[in-house]
């Protein structure tokens, strides 16, 4: 498969979905906002207390439903209660948005782990075990996509790098995520998502022989620098013109 010649580089992807104030980050309505304007979707996952796969970015529940607490703490029962600000809607389950998309746009999955790998991990293999659409995994952690590479080899697999300047992390991890160093051996990456403001650098340039996807472009001023050293682009709050 030439991933050069895929959806990974067809057409723009909507960071957590094509999102607006009519259409919340990572909900139901922004996937299906994303599909009627044409464009892939990039959402994340994190996993509830009693196993659930729910579709969210962040851990504090602060931002996007105004409530206190944590979402690690959260058990299913728990989400028709909490709504996405400015919105009707709930936190969404990854097996809810598989359902909503079914195929009509290719989907990458930012796994959000920074513990113990396995078990978030193999509920998302079981729940793609019956998704016909096109799909990827990505994520910082190079191990949790040794964990797809090991067990579930078929679903394509990227690493997200970057400089990470302010994003909180240990020193060696901020080093080794910069210059991918876990990205071949480990993760056996089949793309990279590099942080676009840092592009061009010398760090992408060893991967050459992989698709490039820069995130998060945020302008269309920052869309035309960067589609020069990238194969295709995460984006948010404008649509490209391409």
């Amino acid at each position: 498969m030439d991933l050069f010649k895929s959806w990974l580089v067809e057409t723009p992807i909507a960071h957590r979905g094509f999102h607006d104030d009519e259409h919340p980050e990572n909900s139901i309505s922004a996937f299906k906002n994303a599909i009627a304007n044409g464009y892939a979707i990039e959402l994340d996952v994190q996993m509830l207390s009693d196993g659930t796969v729910v579709v969210f970015h962040d851990e504090s529940l602060s931002r996007m439903t105004g409530n206190d607490g944590y979402l690690k703490f959260l058990t299913k029962q728990d989400l028709p209660m909490l709504k996405l600000k400015n919105s009707k809607e709930s936190i969404p389950t990854l097996e809810e948005t598989l359902k909503a998309i079914n195929g009509e746009s290719p989907v990458i999955i930012e796994i959000k782990n920074n513990l113990k790998v396995k078990d978030l991990e193999q509920k998302v293999i079981d729940i793609l075990a019956n998704y016909k659409g096109e799909v990827a995994v990505a994520s910082f952690n190079p191990m949790v996509l040794a964990y797809f590479k090991q067990h579930a080899p078929h679903i394509l697999r990227g690493q997200l790098a970057g400089y990470l300047k302010n994003i909180k992390m240990k020193f060696i991890t901020r080093w080794g995520l910069k210059r991918m160093v876990l990205a071949k051996k480990v993760a056996g990456a089949d793309f990279i998502m590099y942080e676009a403001k840092t592009l061009p650098n010398r760090f992408v340039r060893k991967f050459k022989r992989l698709p490039l996807i820069a995130w998060t472009v945020k302008s269309q001023e920052e869309y035309l620098r960067v589609v020069k050293y990238c194969d295709n682009v995460v984006f948010e709050g404008f649509e490209p013109k391409i």
